[in-house]
């Protein structure tokens, strides 16, 4: 299954790479133009990073990993998807910030990159997409320095229990295995003329928290925020600038968490 896996979700994420450069979604223009692509949550976390080397995994075709380097890091992205690094090489030329990608799997990482940094970083649905949080913990240690920070921001395990509507509760809130799909569109454009098959895994806060304290990690800080910021859900409103609820959940429901550790 493993390699089976991991061929479905490259191609998955392929297939959607081109919509996404041209989506409203990902506004590549404005982000040309020198806007961060960043949140606010994460900036928070992360502080100044003026001269940080900092790891940033899952990072699709690297716009994070650009506004980090706008921001004074020193930064190195990596992704499942060929044809979104591929990408994300174009765009660090075109704007001119001075990043290294790597295309592989994120389990395989140690066989592409040598050396550690000063943070690991990676956010808004990653983890979904990996079978195993114990070996992911694994890599993020090896890779950050002693005393290194990782800041990790992800969709909250409770909004992956609904349906696409959030209607009702659909998924376990418990990793209980391989949950395999197909849809059509995607989230940055739900009428694009694509579908693809993809495979993922939900894991619960304590699975994710416990597998970093299991590998040496210590938990700074833990928080869960009641919105996303990205519309990239279905039923949405935007009630302040970047902050989008489910509209008749409104507040009720924790959507994102943000995790600070540091490496012991």
């Amino acid at each position: 299954m493993e390699q089976d896996y991991i061929a479905i979700n490259r191609q998955s994420w392929n297939n959607r790479t081109d919509t996404h450069l041209k989506s409203d979604f990902y506004d590549l223009d404005g982000f040309l133009k020198g806007n961060l692509s960043l949140n606010e949550i994460e900036l928070n976390l992360l502080g100044d990073v003026k001269g940080k080397r900092i790891l940033h995994l899952q990072c699709h075709f690297g716009q994070d990993t650009i506004s980090l380097g706008r921001l004074g890091a020193i930064c190195t992205g990596i992704d499942l998807s060929d044809k979104a690094i591929n990408s994300a090489i174009q765009l660090s030329e075109q704007t001119g910030v001075s990043t290294t990608f790597i295309c592989c799997d994120l389990y395989d990482l140690p066989n592409h990159l040598e050396g550690q940094f000063d943070i690991v970083y990676t956010s808004y649905g990653t983890i979904g997409w990996l079978p195993d949080m114990d070996k992911w913990a694994k890599i993020v240690h090896r890779f950050l320095k002693p005393s290194g920070q990782f800041i990790f921001v992800e969709f909250h395990p409770v909004v992956w229990m609904f349906d696409d509507d959030f209607q009702k509760i659909q998924y376990n809130y418990f990793n209980s295995g391989a949950i395999i799909e197909s849809e059509d569109g995607t989230y940055a454009d739900r009428n694009a003329a694509i579908s693809q098959e993809y495979v993922t895994w939900n894991h619960s806060i304590s699975e994710v928290v416990n597998s970093l304290l299991k590998n040496g990690l210590e938990i700074n800080s833990l928080d869960e925020f009641d919105y996303s910021p990205y519309a990239c859900f279905r039923n949405t409103v935007e009630f302040a600038p970047k902050k989008h609820r489910i509209k008749h959940l409104e507040d009720k429901i924790p959507m994102v968490y943000a995790i600070k550790a540091t490496k012991k």
